[in-house]
């Protein structure tokens, strides 16, 4: 019973978001931890963070993670992993076909117009629901993401040294 809930609630979570891992964060959190208490709400903020420094796509690491935290088993992963990418494979293909004829309509480019402003509203969806008590619980975590922050927007430094700059800082902080 727990593979098929794996699967149709990943199933889900990769049909209906739009604008990758990071998009799909929000969507996850309500799944995995309001709705189904796979996960508590300090163990997906630690499985966001690892699964951005691992790699792959952080979806289909965040489903990785839960699937086999949920049913206890690799057998669990390895469904939330399919659950979630078969959605958009299954679309790339029936879309891919028809998309060179059409890309240059008004539908699809309106269509793509409608989805970029969305896009970007459930990215900071997923940095607001991030945002919470058990990450800025002190001045230090504040001052980690203002640097961090900082680092990536006024300075254009790559994610893995912010990564491992904030990783080696709050080594030494706490």
């Amino acid at each position: 019973m727990i593979y098929w809930k794996l699967f149709v609630t990943f199933f889900k979570i990769g049909l209906f978001n739009f604008g990758g891992g990071y998009a799909m964060i929000s969507f996850i959190q309500n799944e995995v931890v309001h709705k189904h208490a796979w996960l508590t709400t300090a163990e997906f903020t630690d499985v966001v963070a690892v699964s951005q420094v691992t790699p792959g796509p952080v979806g289909i690491n965040l489903a990785t993670y839960t699937g086999y935290t949920a049913a206890d088993s690799v057998w669990g992963a390895a469904v939330a992993t399919l659950a979630v990418c078969l959605p958009s494979f299954i679309l790339m293909l029936v879309v891919s076909k028809y998309f060179l004829k059409y890309r240059r309509s008004a539908a699809v480019e309106g269509v793509f117009t409608g989805l970029r402003p969305a896009v970007i509203g459930l990215i900071a969806a997923a940095a607001l629901v991030l945002c919470n008590a058990e990450n800025f619980v002190d001045y230090k975590s504040i001052l980690l993401f203002a640097a961090a922050f900082i680092a990536v927007w006024k300075y254009k430094m790559g994610p893995i040294a912010v990564i491992a700059a904030c990783g080696a800082a709050g080594f030494v902080m706490y």
